[in-house]
């Protein structure tokens, strides 16, 4: 049963983000003269999945020529620098 309450508050959860992204990008979309994303769906309900679904399905790049550590370690310490300054 709290398997269940879970995955429920996590799936309305997951929508109520889509269609705040959605209202989100409408009100930029206004404010810049432009009608905002329409193109999937019915009045572009539809185009916050279509951007989950393209952001899960991109295939991650690493540097080949590039150490691993030195590639997650400077993000984080990009961070510390920009937070002490």
């Amino acid at each position: 049963m709290p398997i269940i309450n879970l995955l429920l508050l996590i799936i309305s959860i997951l929508i109520a983000i889509a269609f705040l992204m959605l209202t989100e990008r409408k009100i930029l979309g206004y404010t810049q003269l432009r009608k905002g994303p329409n193109i999937v769906g019915p009045y572009g309900l539809l185009q916050p999945f279509a951007d989950a679904l393209k952001l899960f399905t991109k295939e991650p790049l690493k540097p080949s020529t590039s150490t691993i550590t030195l590639y997650i370690i400077s993000p984080a310490l990009a961070l510390t620098i920009a937070l002490l300054l």
